[in-house]
């Protein structure tokens, strides 16, 4: 179903969002992480493979892409990554210790950042139930 087309206004708007988020000063390699994540979580294949590629294209290394889906096993993460990676889960699940990987997200980020963050991952994930439910497959 081409739901771009169907509600071009609708889906207009969280394209729009997307590009705001992008635009806001939050380094976009941490988000572009956080969407490749959580189209992992949600099983898109059509947003894994971009996210990837946007990734490599931002000069990240495809053995860091690599090792997304095991984060909490590995050392190849800074602090922002993990939390950031944490805080996708966190968010896109609504569990673990929300209240404090918050605090811990404020020592590395301002509050403009964290709510940019925390928009982005909340549209990823509406993004993603949007392309699996209604998109061609990938």
């Amino acid at each position: 179903m081409d739901y771009k087309s169907i509600a071009r206004q609708t889906v207009g708007y969280l394209y729009q969002a997307h590009s705001s988020i992008r635009n806001s000063g939050i380094d976009n390699k941490l988000i572009a992480l956080a969407e490749l994540r959580i189209s992992q979580l949600n099983g898109c294949a059509y947003c894994c493979s971009f996210h990837a590629g946007e990734l490599r294209d931002m000069g990240i290394d495809q053995s860091i892409i690599d090792k997304i889906p095991g984060y909490k096993h590995s050392a190849s993460f800074s602090k922002k990554q993990l939390l950031v990676l944490q805080w996708a889960d966190a968010v896109t699940f609504i569990n673990g210790d929300i209240s404090n990987l918050l605090v811990e997200l404020q020592t590395e980020f301002s509050e403009r950042e964290i709510v940019e963050l925390t928009s982005s991952i909340s549209l990823m994930n509406a993004l993603n139930r949007l392309r699996i439910s209604l998109g061609e497959k990938f």
